[in-house]
């Protein structure tokens, strides 16, 4: 009851609902006047064509059953007056009643109140104890990888959607949304933005700007990450009060170029964990090649210990017998003394000669092109449009202008003399079909591609690219760093960071006996301590009861980390 009250109340407050029930009024009043005018000259063709009499109820009778078009048979004309007068009644019946009317039903009552149920089921407010959350201002491309990784963290959150059936959908669908507008303080305070863990404003620049100095009014201390597409806005988003300020198209093309380690300066830091690092080192061309991990002295040597390698796009572990070949590329943990000291171990004593093309001059692959020639290398670029390659156009070595799925446009612009590809296309479609085709006319080549859908994962590396990297973790990963006050961790798409207690059925267990990353495919990181941080444990270390454990991995893996050691 409550609800329908609710419904009614909102349907009958709305301007235009009020409009549309006028309209509608106004039309069954016309119609019911037709209904009335047929009646009145049905008596009078009766009564003076044809000699006959009957009553009101008879004739409203004879009406409604013509316009309807039921036609009983019960009463008809016999005249030729009485028969044209009856097919007038049921013509403008079909029209009135048949067409009309339903039209008029839908469009001025029934749409507008299952728009007023959608306006009423949608939650608006979040509960009154709500705090700690985390507040999404859409569901873009973002929000499902974030949701999934605040969700595994235990951190409740809240989408901000504008379309009440859009927000309904969402809510059926499991998502926390809220139905509200972003340019509303409104819509923050019964969020209650002030006990907020942190405000996510995830649409365009200029609307990222409005929403950031609509939170600033209700709630000037929270915390706000706002993504900008435009490095000129950067600036903006500051001075409007976001606390951080995204440029994640810029980051993806950097952290693509960065999967690019050659010259001097093999080794990229993926995150750090208080005194040590964690990286990512190429070894092809060095003298590791080829070699089992036990027998490169890389620990012995630098004191750095790999934990993982990357091998075609998949993390595995760094088993001692594993071989090393020139496309893998390990995840190790170290000081930055100890890093210094890998580098120097990987020094080919050659300058960095390697040349990269870059298919996609849009802002991701502009971002690249000059991270890569920062690095020495040397860089070639293929876009349709001249125009957009303007501010890179001196840093490129070779700009070819044309489409990249043509074979003579990837021959000019340099495919065959370079040993890298990046692929920085937005369409996810376009960079499947791209790898497939540098694969096949350069089998040699090493490939690393961005996407945008988490669902093409498996069909690009199937494809040929050997890395891939995707917007939307890179969003997500640089929010749960702000949200856990840590260094982000870019890793790699599917492969996460975690940070879970030690389980009690662990608590006590080294580090060998526990399992964990023979069970579950996860790497152990570190073991937080109330007391210490213990980074790269050894395998007799042990695992207090009140210790929390930083792992690598994938959800998959998490999940079977919890059904496992239970969590």
């Amino acid at each position: 009851m409550k609800f329908l009250v609710s419904q009614v109340s909102y349907f009958l407050n709305q301007q235009q609902s009020r409009r549309n029930m006028y309209a509608l009024a106004k039309y069954v009043l016309f119609l019911i006047g037709v209904i009335i005018l047929y009646s009145v000259l049905f008596h009078v063709v009766m009564s003076y064509v044809e000699g006959r009499e009957y009553s009101w109820l008879t004739g409203f009778y004879w009406t409604l059953t013509v316009m309807s078009t039921l036609g009983f048979g019960d009463i008809t004309f016999e005249s030729d007056i009485g028969r044209g007068f009856s097919i007038i009644v049921m013509l403008s019946g079909v029209i009135l009643l048949l067409i009309m009317l339903p039209f008029a039903f839908i469009r001025y009552f029934y749409a507008p109140w299952l728009e007023a149920q959608l306006h009423t089921q949608s939650p608006k407010e979040v509960p009154p104890d709500a705090t700690g959350h985390v507040i999404i201002c859409s569901y873009d491309t973002i929000a499902p990888s974030l949701i999934k990784r605040l969700k595994q963290s235990e951190v409740p959150y809240f989408v901000i959607e504008g379309d009440p059936a859009k927000a309904t959908e969402y809510s059926l669908a499991g998502v926390s949304v809220i139905h509200g507008k972003v340019d509303s303080r409104t819509t923050y305070e019964k969020m209650r933005v002030r006990h907020a863990r942190l405000v996510f404003a995830n649409l365009e620049d200029t609307t990222n700007t409005n929403i950031t100095l609509t939170v600033r009014e209700a709630a000037p201390d929270v915390t706000i990450a706002a993504v900008v597409a435009d490095e000129d806005s950067i600036d903006i988003l500051e001075l409007s009060g976001a606390t951080h300020v995204l440029p994640l198209k810029q980051q993806l093309g950097e952290h693509l170029a960065n999967r690019i380690s050659v010259g001097d300066q093999r080794a990229h830091v993926v995150g750090e964990f208080g005194s040590r690092q964690v990286v990512e080192f190429t070894i092809d061309n060095t003298k590791f090649e080829r070699k089992k991990i036990r027998e490169t002295g890389i620990r012995e040597n630098t004191g750095v210990n790999i934990i993982g390698v990357w091998r075609r796009g998949r993390l595995v572990q760094a088993d001692p017998d594993h071989v090393l070949d020139d496309f893998d590329v390990p995840l190790a943990v170290g000081t930055k003394d100890q890093i210094a000291a890998l580098e120097t171990e990987l020094d080919t004593g050659k300058p960095a000669s390697e040349s990269v093309l870059i298919l996609g001059g849009g802002k991701v692959g502009r971002a690249a092109a000059k991270t890569l020639k920062s690095k020495g290398l040397t860089v070639f670029m293929v876009e349709r449009e001249l125009g957009r390659c303007a501010e890179v156009d001196s840093v490129l070595d070779r700009l070819t202008v044309g489409d990249a799925a043509e074979r003579d446009t990837l021959l000019r612009a340099g495919l065959m003399e370079s040993s890298l590809v990046l692929l920085t296309t937005n369409d996810d479609a376009v960079n499947i079909y791209l790898s497939i085709y540098c694969r096949r006319l350069n089998p040699e080549v090493r490939i690393i591609s961005r996407i945008t859908h988490d669902r093409n994962l498996e069909a690009i590396h199937r494809a040929g690219a050997d890395f891939v990297l995707s917007y939307a973790p890179l969003g997500a990963e640089s929010v749960m760093s702000i949200v856990q006050r840590r260094q982000p961790m870019i890793l790699g798409e599917d492969v996460e960071f975690f940070n879970v207690k030690v389980p009690a059925s662990l608590a006590g267990k080294t580090l060998i006996e526990s399992g964990i990353g023979a069970r579950t495919g996860l790497i152990v990181l570190a073991i937080e301590t109330p007391s210490e941080t213990i980074t790269n444990p050894t395998p007799g270390t042990t695992l207090p009861a009140k210790a929390t454990l930083d792992l690598f991995g994938t959800a998959e893996q998490m999940q079977n980390f919890k059904n496992i050691f239970g969590q």
